[in-house]
């Protein structure tokens, strides 16, 4: 497995920005965006929303796959 991360664009509120993300982070935020039906950027700018300023967009991008993660396990889904 390649643990590099991969940048990619997105688009927050109107404003293109660049994300780092390891591969296997990519496929679950695709993956959760899908899931909750909403357009990858959308999900994106929802999490760039409620972060805070003590983290940048790539880690609560990380922290919010982990949660959503654990959350479903927890749920027995």
């Amino acid at each position: 497995m390649n643990a590099r991360p991969v940048k990619r664009s997105l688009t927050l509120h109107g404003h293109r920005t660049s994300v780092s993300l390891e591969e296997p982070f990519w496929r679950a935020f695709r993956a959760i965006a899908k899931e909750r039906d909403l357009p990858i950027n959308v999900l994106a700018a929802e999490i760039d929303e409620t972060r805070g300023t003590e983290s940048g967009l790539a880690s609560a991008i990380r922290v919010y796959v982990l949660d959503y993660t654990q959350k479903k396990f927890q749920a027995g889904a």
